[in-house]
């Protein structure tokens, strides 16, 4: 990357970080879905799927702010139609949750996938091997799935994936991830997120790519007053440095837009949770510890609330994003309504069977006490509406777990052995050191 980049990046985290006011220490089954995620029926209102719409019972249905599609909106002028038929698509962090989750729908639609992912161990790097497995598992040999272990701030290995691969859009959910480390650690989040950011937005626009879809997150909003996040809010103080590079992220989108009329979506996750979800967050941790017997750490009262996401239902808002190639826009994904601590708490009691023995600690830095998305934009313009309750996603996520975790896998997962103890956020694992992989990185590409 060339000098001027580098100083592009520096000047541009720096002055995020002088607009935040001390925020190193305020205290402040997936498969079902992607059946129907054919290019044709990409520009119908929803295409997570009718099974999932139908499983519902009346009072499941969502949600707090859900949007009619036959509302007028200030949004229609900008709709533009998806792109129809086959696509070659780079989906980096393809290894990890919702990476894998997005190249498996891909690949369940027709088009080809290229996946890299340096598979590092900031939770059990065997997840991550299962994922890859059961791509391989699902789609062997048909050439259509390339896999590429290597670090996305890899200079030479980017350009070189680049020129053999020609991919025409991006799917970039490689990440550093977590809020609570990147206070501890962020150094880190700095390289991973905005170098390896920028690095790819040099390469897609020097290649010609068509859309560029990326992973932003609704950390961005920081202590957020509103009813439902919106994203013509203000998000200039990011709470944890984790939020601050995905802002920055953001701000170099709209650059490379500008400079380069690269067509660039953010996407604002909210809370993804799942089956083969991150061991390291609530959801998993929860059902593993509650299903053990092992106690859970509850942070504040329990009021705090969380507007989670169910994987097929951020999988489907991903697709539709790279189907849209908007000029530049940014999307919240998320369900539309929150569900509290306590409520968290009794549902995953209801469906696992057993009493949460819970530790009860003070809130956290770097915590928000409250998320929601407002999702009328990406209804609008995407087509996207959330499908699966918060009820509905953990009694999945639990049947997943008895399955893959508890007892001898089934739907193409190995058995695994993962105890959220030994994941970042875990009882048992010190903060993070920094582990900058070198530039002249041998990376190991599978067909």
């Amino acid at each position: 990357m060339m000098t001027s980049t580098r100083n592009l990046i520096s000047i541009i985290f720096i002055l995020q970080i002088f607009r935040v006011q001390s925020f190193f220490h305020r205290d402040p089954i997936f498969t079902d879905n992607i059946a129907t995620m054919t290019p044709d029926n990409l520009n119908t209102p929803s295409v997570a799927s009718v099974s999932d719409q139908s499983s519902l019972s009346n009072d499941e249905t969502m949600s707090d702010c859900s949007f009619s599609s036959s509302t007028s909106s200030k949004y229609d002028e900008q709709i533009i139609s998806p792109h129809v038929g086959y696509k070659k698509v780079l989906v980096t962090g393809g290894a990890g949750f919702v990476g894998s989750s997005v190249a498996e729908a891909l690949l369940a639609r027709g088009d080809d996938v290229v996946i890299v992912d340096e598979m590092n161990d900031y939770y059990d790097v065997s997840m991550k091997e299962n994922n890859l497995n059961r791509l391989k598992k699902l789609y062997p040999g048909e050439n259509r799935l390339a896999i590429y272990r290597g670090n996305i701030c890899d200079e030479q290995l980017m350009l070189k994936l680049f020129e053999t691969e020609r991919p025409q859009w991006v799917c970039h959910m490689a990440a550093r991830a977590g809020v609570r480390p990147s206070i501890q650690d962020p150094y880190v989040y700095i390289q991973s997120n905005i170098v390896g950011t920028t690095l790819l937005m040099e390469m897609s626009h020097k290649f010609g790519v068509q859309n560029f879809v990326f992973a932003s997150s609704s950390s961005v909003y920081g202590g957020s007053k509103s009813t439902f996040f919106s994203e013509e809010e203000n998000v200039d103080n990011p709470v944890s440095p984790y939020a601050a590079t995905k802002k920055v992220c953001e701000l170099l989108a709209y650059t490379y837009h500008h400079l380069y009329k690269l067509n660039v979506s953010a996407l604002r996750f909210f809370t993804v949770y799942g089956p083969r979800g991150r061991p390291d967050m609530a959801p998993f941790k929860f059902v593993d510890r509650v299903s053990r017997g092992v106690e859970i750490q509850k942070f504040g009262d329990g009021t705090s609330s969380r507007d989670y996401t169910f994987i097929s239902d951020i999988v489907d808002g991903v697709v539709r994003s790279i189907d849209h190639a908007y000029p530049y826009q940014v999307f919240n994904l998320g369900k539309g309504d929150g569900t509290s601590l306590n409520e968290f708490i009794s549902i995953v009691e209801k469906h696992t069977g057993k009493k949460a023995v819970i530790r009860q600690l003070p809130d956290q830095a770097g915590d928000v006490p409250y998320t929601c998305a407002s999702v009328e934009k990406a209804n609008v313009l995407l087509g996207y509406e959330a499908k699966v309750s918060f009820d509905q996603g953990i009694s999945r996520t639990v049947d997943w777990y008895r399955d893959v975790i508890q007892s001898e896998g089934s739907a193409g997962d190995e058995v695994l052995s993962i105890t959220p103890e030994t994941q970042a956020n875990g009882f048992g694992r010190s903060p993070s050191c920094i582990e900058i992989m070198p530039q002249q990185q041998t990376a190991q590409v599978m067909r």
